[in-house]
């Protein structure tokens, strides 16, 4: 698979790229090298492969899952003009 000039014209006008003509046929070199390569790796056989994450194994980090808000909700809210409950108290804005 191949894309011609009008493609990379269309691909920018999509990404919203403004390109000069010297640009679209360096991207054209440049897409048409990375679609080589793909289909390269499509005939890579990989029958029995199973799917992987990643290459290295690695154990997750994980937590405890626990709140840590550190219950300073009246501290936070302290040097808010309103509050109330330790919620701050904002005026309206859609009515």
């Amino acid at each position: 698979m191949t894309v011609d000039e009008k493609a990379v014209r269309h691909i920018a006008r999509l990404a919203r790229i403004a390109v000069t003509g010297q640009e679209v046929t360096a991207l054209q070199a440049e897409l048409n090298t990375i679609l080589n390569w793909v289909e390269q790796l499509n005939q890579v056989d990989t029958t029995g492969v199973e799917p992987m994450t990643r290459v290295v194994a690695m154990e997750m980090k994980k937590r405890e899952d626990v709140v840590t808000d550190g219950d300073r909700a009246a501290d936070v809210v302290r040097n808010a003009p309103i509050s109330e409950d330790n919620y701050f108290v904002v005026p309206k804005v859609v009515e």
